[in-house]
């Protein structure tokens, strides 16, 4: 699995990708409010509710980052539409710990996000980012994810240090290999 990979973290130790469990809410919780906070991840004020994020995730896909039984980040992916033909095509969110940016764990959870998605048979993977995010725009680019368009002006900022403004976004896609192929 090449997302199954570890990197080693201080000290040697390995940091590795299993599935999310609802025992990691708590940890899972505390970095999308990190992220949050910084104003440059998502229009969300604040974290959901286990239950929300639960009943709006796929299940098969919910990805945690470890250093021995510490939640360094995470990853899970949302249907983009209820109607069939876009069965094949998810969104999906990664978010890291602020302090452990710069070592490779995001790299690792979108790196085994992408496996655990085509092997389900999803030929797209799409997010919305903002233009600020260069370090999630530089990721996602050297993992074969694109620019396919700018949304302007999408929503009006309602909290954090953006609040009042309104924010572009950038949409991202990555498509499967085998996308088109059939």
């Amino acid at each position: 699995m090449r997302g199954s990979g570890t990197i080693m973290g201080p000290m040697q130790n390995p940091v590795s990708v299993r599935p999310m469990c609802p025992e990691d809410w708590g940890a899972v919780h505390a970095i999308y409010a990190a992220g949050i906070a910084t104003g440059e991840a998502t229009f969300e004020s604040e974290p959901p509710t286990w239950e929300a994020f639960d009943g709006g995730r796929l299940p098969g896909h919910r990805l945690i980052a470890e250093d021995r039984d510490r939640v360094l980040g995470w990853a899970a992916v949302s249907s983009v539409s209820s109607r069939e033909v876009y069965w094949g095509v998810v969104e999906h969110s990664i978010y890291v710990a602020p302090e452990t940016h710069g070592r490779g764990v995001g790299r690792l959870l979108l790196n085994a996000l992408i496996e655990s998605t085509e092997a389900a048979g999803i030929w797209t993977i799409q997010s919305s980012i903002f233009p600020e995010n260069t370090a999630s725009l530089a990721l996602h680019q050297r993992l074969g994810f694109r620019v396919v368009g700018t949304r302007e002006r999408i929503a009006r900022i309602s909290h954090g240090p953006k609040a009042g403004h309104w924010q572009d976004t950038l949409l991202l896609e990555r498509r499967s290999g085998v996308a088109g192929t059939e």
